[in-house]
């Protein structure tokens, strides 16, 4: 498929030909309910913790006599049932972070870049650098690309660019990713994905099937 290219000016440049097999393939639903479910886990923080009956502080002699008081029968103040009383099959630190098959992973990611493609929320733009690292002229380039913006924006390099980056910290809701650490969660909610040239050229490589 041929896409268009967009300069820093927000003019089309030129065109480039990206694979169908990458951002015009089959869209997988499920590929990315599964992949968003495991980066979710594995974010997960396990240290909720609570204490059974064997753990709480407390006598371990019986309150009362077994008969004869009139009260339901209690064997120990540590009782679930009682104030103060252990916890019921309560949850202990435990780690959430399981491993996803690779193929699923990277169906799920070309099925987002398929159908943000789709979409129109995906562009191509031409490299560029902040020289000085100005959060201003990031922002000067990113309203000419896009001059009403809505939600998350996601941008995506072809190499570790620490400059640009540093002009982007202090933009809400910018996110950068490198083309091969994509985070789904990240593309999947983003609202305007622009795709660095050289970025493209390399996911085409580097998601299709070999």
């Amino acid at each position: 498929m041929v896409k268009q290219v967009y300069g820093i000016d927000g003019k089309e440049s030129k065109e480039i030909t990206l694979s169908d097999e990458v951002f015009n393939g089959k869209v997988s639903e499920g590929s990315i309910y599964h992949a968003l479910r495991n980066e979710l886990a594995n974010i997960r923080v396990g240290t909720a913790s609570t204490k059974g009956r064997s753990e709480v502080r407390g006598s371990g002699a019986k309150p009362w006599r077994q008969k004869g008081t009139g009260r339901a029968r209690a064997g120990s103040r540590k009782s679930p049932i009682w104030v103060g009383g252990g916890v019921v099959f309560g949850p202990k630190p435990r780690d959430y972070s399981y491993r996803l098959p690779k193929k699923i992973k990277r169906r799920a990611i070309k099925s987002i870049l398929t159908a943000k493609n789709r979409e129109n929320i995906l562009k191509i733009v031409e490299d560029f650098s902040v020289e000085k690292g100005k959060t201003k002229e990031l922002i000067k380039i990113l309203k000419n690309i896009d001059p009403d913006p809505k939600g998350r924006t996601v941008i995506i390099l072809g190499d570790d660019d620490p400059m640009i980056k540093r002009a982007g910290r202090n933009i809400p809701r910018l996110s950068f990713l490198s083309y091969n650490r994509l985070r789904v969660h990240d593309i999947f909610y983003g609202k305007r994905l622009l795709l660095f040239e050289r970025a493209a050229i390399k996911l085409n490589e580097f998601y299709r099937d070999k």
